[in-house]
Order: C-alpha cells, then sequence, then structure tokens
C-alpha cells in the first residue's frame, strides 16, 4: 500500500499563479503510465503527447523517471526494493494530480508488475497503462549511451532487460511499437484513446 509517509508529501498543492488559467475539470484527470524497456522511446512519445494535450487547453504534468529520480528519489539505487520505492513515489504524485484533474504522464521503466498494479489500484479507474513494447534489439540499437553494450560486457550490473527482468504488462490500455510508426503517430493513438474514455472533448 502506497502511504503519504513514504514520499514526504507535506508540501500542500500549489493554485495556478494565473487568475486567468482553465480550471480544469477533476473528472477529466488521469494518469497516462507509459513503460517500457530502457530506451523504448517513452520519454520522445511523453514529450510529443505533452504538447499536443496542452494545445487543446488540457493541464499537464509530465513525470520522467530519470528527472524523478534525480530531484525525489535522490540516493536511491538499483535494487528492486529501491526500484519500488521510487515508482511507489511517481505514482503518489501522479495520483494528487490526477484527482485536481491533471492530465499527468509518466515515463519510468517500471519493470516490475506488482508495483504497477499498486499504482494502478491508487489511482483506480483514471489509469491508463501505455506498454512502449519496443523489442529488445531495437532499443539496443538506439542506445546512445551505450548502457546496453555495459551491461552485455558485465560493467553494469542490474541493467533491465539484460541482467535485470522487466514484466511486461498483461493488458495495458494501449501497446505501441514505436518501431512501426513516428512518435506522432504514436501520441495521436493515446489522444484517440483519451477522446474514446471521455478524458477529451473529440476534435
Amino acid at each position: 500500500m502506497i502511504e503519504p509517509s513514504e514520499v514526504g508529501a507535506e508540501a500542500p498543492l500549489k493554485a495556478p499563479d494565473n487568475p486567468g488559467q482553465a480550471v480544469a475539470r477533476a473528472d477529466r484527470g488521469c494518469v497516462i503510465w507509459m513503460t517500457g524497456l530502457p530506451s523504448a522511446g517513452k520519454s520522445t512519445i511523453a514529450e510529443t503527447l505533452a504538447p499536443a494535450l496542452r494545445a487543446r487547453g488540457e493541464r499537464v504534468e509530465l513525470l520522467d523517471g530519470d528527472v524523478v529520480r534525480e530531484n525525489l528519489s535522490k540516493g536511491l539505487g538499483f535494487s528492486k526494493e529501491d526500484r519500488d520505492i521510487n515508482i511507489r513515489r511517481i505514482g503518489f504524485v501522479a495520483e494528487l494530480l490526477a484527482r485536481n484533474g491533471v492530465k499527468v504522464i509518466t515515463a519510468a521503466i517500471s519493470p516490475y508488475r506488482s508495483v504497477r498494479d499498486e499504482v494502478r489500484g491508487l489511482v483506480g479507474d483514471h489509469f491508463l497503462e501505455v506498454y512502449i513494447s519496443t523489442p529488445l534489439d531495437v532499443c539496443e540499437d538506439r542506445d546512445v549511451k551505450g548502457l546496453y553494450a555495459r551491461a552485455r560486457s558485465g560493467a553494469l550490473k542490474g541493467f533491465t532487460g539484460i541482467d535485470d527482468p522487466y514484466e511486461p504488462p498483461l493488458n495495458p490500455e494501449v501497446e505501441i511499437a514505436t518501431q512501426g510508426e513516428t512518435p506522432e503517430e504514436s501520441a495521436a493513438r493515446i489522444i484517440d484513446v483519451l477522446e474514446a474514455r471521455g478524458y477529451l472533448d473529440v476534435n
């Protein structure tokens, strides 16, 4: 169970500074949870989706796994326990925002199915799991940081997809194989689902 004490959630949510800013409808908030292997394309799609939603007048927050680790989860390692704590923190913040009408996009590997399901239980019906199902060989080819190569050589331990497991979602709301489409096409498919579920007005 995710508890507020796990994330240090004492700071209250802040109202918009601009009084003219549109107030989001609480019933239209949701969490768009992107999960997939390293270099699968999660952040690229998230960074394409966010401005597309803002252009339609939506309040949007993007919680990128690497950024959250640096600012909210600094000091955590990459053991299963630490990874789960990081995902719980992301989920806690995402739920707070979503209940206030914000469209929250998360882009984190979140390799373990059990903690993703835990976050789904916290968020409830407003949780949309987006599985970026890019195959491992494609992810390795895209890896500009050389992390997969380091993991293959044994220089980097506990790397997801090599010597640490990635557990794919069993029933994601959306599945995207990025090698077959552009980020704009992937974002459009997510928008279609948001429209179909009533989170966006149909253009």
